[in-house]
């Protein structure tokens, strides 16, 4: 699974490379422009335009143009500085590299925040999502939710995980609502489960009189969510392109959206309907 890319991330790789108010340490400008090269990031560069930047203000200028203009390169750069920190002791206390304690604590909130761990010695990996529960789930899928509206297909097809995020955010939903959900139903059962425990219309409710309009949208997003489960590759899950051969990258890119759509608007449901 790629990093995420948002503001809080940027604004968090940059303070780790940022030597302002100390010795200079690595990396060096030098080693900073082969990695923004190598990701293709050249144009959102501060110094590749001229200006004279420091570290931080290059990193965080890159990293800014990235979200706006080529968010999955964005992505690449963040994980190829957090290795480039930790293959020169940035991580390491006892290092005259490290970057110091509290810009350590505060990368690792931020990326705990977009549903990832940081561990202490630099090392990123997404949050495990079976160990979490509660109000730590629904952020750990808000945050999932935020990457798939981006079109990040790993975040639509949880990496590490057996659900895509329509299905964990159906489960959890039920978990909270009931206790529990019923692990061996299928995908169009579980989310019929979820859709009926937070009062959300499907296909299978009858059209009302007088229905707001709302219902309409909710069958329609039912339907479009057993639609995007059908082009899945199930057996391609986790192992390469998670699609059938027929999905072409735009149509694969706008299901992810949706999925994202489709989870944000069930989330939503569910905390503003008292269990």
């Amino acid at each position: 699974m790629t990093a995420p890319l948002t503001d809080s991330v940027i604004f968090a790789v940059a303070r780790l490379v940022d030597d302002a108010q100390s010795d200079t340490r690595e990396p060096s400008h030098s080693e900073l422009e082969f990695q923004i090269n190598r990701a293709r990031l050249t144009a959102g560069d501060p110094k590749a335009q001229g200006q004279l930047v420091g570290k931080a203000k290059r990193v965080r200028g890159t990293l800014s143009w990235a979200l706006e203009n080529n968010p999955s390169s964005g992505e690449i750069l963040i994980e190829s500085l957090l290795s480039l920190l930790r293959a020169c002791g940035g991580f390491r206390p006892t290092s005259p590299n490290y970057v110091g304690s509290e810009a350590v604590t505060n990368a690792i909130a931020a990326f705990r925040m977009e549903g990832f761990t940081l561990s202490n010695d630099g090392e990123l990996q997404p949050q495990i999502l079976e160990n979490l529960s509660g109000a730590a789930l629904s952020t750990a899928l808000e945050s999932y939710i935020r990457r798939a509206k981006r079109g990040a297909e790993d975040a639509a097809l949880l990496a590490g995980t057996s659900k895509d995020l329509l299905e964990a955010t159906a489960a959890h939903i039920l978990v909270e609502r009931n206790g529990t959900y019923p692990q061996g139903a299928n995908f169009e059962s579980l989310l019929g489960m979820a859709f009926v425990a937070i009062d959300l219309s499907t296909p299978q409710h009858p059209i009302q009189p007088g229905e707001p309009p709302q219902c309409k949208v909710e069958r329609a997003m039912f339907s479009v969510a057993c639609g995007i489960n059908a082009m899945r590759n199930r057996l391609g899950t986790g192992h390469g392109r998670p699609w059938l051969t027929n999905i072409t990258e735009v149509e694969a890119r706008a299901a992810i959206q949706f999925m994202g759509t489709i989870a944000e608007w069930l989330l939503h449901a569910h905390a503003r309907k008292k269990i």
